[in-house]
This record gives structure tokens, sequence and C-alpha cells, in this order.
């Protein structure tokens, strides 16, 4: 599976962006799919993940209520909505696919990033 993430950008705090991931072949359904972000000079963090059918969710507790995890089989893609940005969720945002695995862990494949910033 390639992923390719996209959307991020420049926003001020409390804007919005919608982030995607695109993935490749014709098995995108059998995965569970995650965002992750990583902050300069941190770890790379867990955000949200997305179980095969698209019927449960789960996220970090700091953007619980903020960021909504979405996918289209159909499509072949997964989506981030972020509202009400904060300064601190500026980071480089990746995508990963997970065969057999599920929210924080257990990823097999991972898109390049997409940075997001937001000004205060």
């Amino acid at each position: 599976v390639q992923l390719q993430a996209s959307g991020g950008g420049l926003v001020q705090a409390g804007g919005s962006l919608r982030l995607s991931c695109a993935a490749s072949g014709r098995t995108f359904s059998s995965y569970a799919m995650g965002w992750f972000r990583q902050a300069p000079g941190k770890e790379r963090d867990f955000v949200a993940a997305i179980r095969r059918s698209g019927h449960y969710t789960d996220y970090a507790d700091s953007v619980k209520g903020r960021f909504t995890i979405s996918r289209d089989n159909a499509k072949n893609t997964i989506y981030l909505q972020m509202n009400s940005l904060k300064p601190e969720d500026t980071a480089v945002y990746y995508c990963a696919a997970a065969r057999d695995g599920w929210g924080k862990g257990g990823y097999n494949y991972w898109g390049q990033g997409t940075q997001v910033t937001v000004s205060s």
C-alpha cells in the first residue's frame, strides 16, 4: 500500500483544515487507518484512527471534539477534519495503514507527511 497525504498548510488559530490521505491498491478496505503527527524535536504521536468499516474511531485526548477522522473506501481515501486549531497542533501529519493493528500501534505502511502550521 502506498499512501499520499495532502491538505496541510498555514492557518490561524481557531481555523480549520482538512487533510486527505489517498491509498493505492485494491485492498484499502482491509486496512485500519490512522493519523499521527510529529512536532519539531518531539516524538511522533497518535492523533486518530478508524477501523476498516469506518464504524469505529479513536482519538488522542488532545484532539477529541476538534478533529474528526473519516474514510471513503470507494475512493481509497481517509480524511482528518481539523477544527478549532491551536498553535500546539503545528506538526507534520502522517497517515498510516494497519493490516492487523488498530488504534495507536501496529501500522505497516506510512505516508510521506504533510505540514500543518497554526499561527497564534
